[in-house]
């Protein structure tokens, strides 16, 4: 069976909508138009310690790198906002409350890639990305049609607003492509304004290193003196310049039942008692897993000090055999004494 380009456009983002996905798009696969951008950004030095995006660089300026022959993009959203937001769950980003998205978005988007590549013809190829793969996955998403970026660098869409994942699939097909939407922040300078770190070098420029979520999930070190106190109570990620957005007051709750909690999240301080086996065991198949426990943990100290209590546990973490969470924890602990005036 195979199908006209226009036919096989409407056919696909149907298809995408029965597979659960909240939103598709269809664009060109040329390279895309943030690419320079994009490069300034690397030889700035604002990707930090994620090298891979250097090592990557060339690909994801050119989605025919993967993807020889490629013609079209069909960019997905799958919404992620929970339904209400659970006090042990402040703290950790809401994308991370439940199922790794990744689990939950690369099956639907290889059965995607299954229909159209039988739908558009025995010469069809495809490929997907769930930012995994060298791909500008948002920049192709935004130039699809899928939503705008945001000064904060997220992609925005009137409806979704911004907490939503998004998925790629790379394509052979000759399919119609859709119109972009305008930028719609406006004088908006909300995100820009409420970020703790003050980690935007001008609208629509992120520096990683003055970024919480970098620093609680990517990076692997100890986070820097002169920003924990700004980390305030974030655990793991960070949702300030989502919460503050207007777009996201009317954001929909996620449809899909994997994306919300299935357990409370533990208190900080039982995280410190967690050896590796423990914390593979709590966290494994959940987008926790990627700060791995050296990274959870000293996270978990950070926000403690923050909120002024865990004392024992901290003192305890002290001896931990990871050297960055031991350093942590006894920061920590010096801030309590410090400000209980011991």
């Amino acid at each position: 069976m195979t199908l006209t380009t226009l036919a096989l456009h409407e056919a696909v983002k149907a298809r995408a909508l029965e597979l659960g996905f909240d939103r598709a798009a269809i664009g060109p696969a040329t390279p895309p138009a943030h690419g320079p951008a994009f490069a300034r950004w690397l030889d700035a030095g604002y990707a930090a310690t994620m090298t891979y995006l250097e090592r990557g660089r060339a690909d994801r300026l050119d989605p025919a790198r993967l993807l020889p022959g490629a013609r079209a993009v069909v960019a997905l959203a799958l919404a992620y906002a929970p339904a209400d937001d659970p006090p042990e769950w402040r703290g950790v980003a809401r994308y991370a409350r439940g199922a790794d998205y990744h689990d939950v978005m690369r099956p639907r988007l290889e059965a995607l890639a299954r229909y159209l590549c039988e739908a558009g013809g025995p010469d069809v190829r495809c490929r997907v990305a769930v930012d995994t793969s060298a791909v500008l996955e948002r920049d192709l998403a935004a130039r699809a049609g899928l939503g705008w970026i945001g000064k904060n660098t997220n992609l925005l869409d009137q409806t979704l607003g911004s907490y939503f994942f998004i998925g790629i699939v790379i394509t052979t097909a000759d399919l119609v492509v859709d119109t972009p939407v305008a930028d719609r922040c406006g004088t908006c300078r909300a995100c820009l304004d409420a970020c703790p770190t003050d980690a935007f070098v001008a609208p629509y420029v992120l520096d990683a290193r003055r970024c919480i979520s970098y620093l609680t999930i990517e990076h692997r070190d100890d986070i820097p003196e002169g920003l924990r106190d700004a980390v305030g109570d974030w655990a793991f990620g960070c949702d300030v310049c989502q919460e503050v957005c207007p777009w996201n007051r009317k954001a929909p709750p996620a449809r899909e039942p994997a994306f919300q909690p299935q357990a409370a999240f533990p208190p900080l301080e039982s995280l410190l008692e967690l050896d590796e086996e423990s914390f593979r065991a709590r966290f494994r198949g959940t987008a926790l897993w990627r700060a791995r426990r050296r990274g959870l943990l000293r996270n978990a100290a950070i926000v403690l000090a923050n909120r002024g209590r865990g004392a024992d546990a901290l003192a305890t973490a002290e001896a931990d055999p990871d050297d960055v969470v031991a350093r942590a924890a006894a920061w920590a602990s010096a801030r309590l004494r410090s400000r209980s005036g011991a």
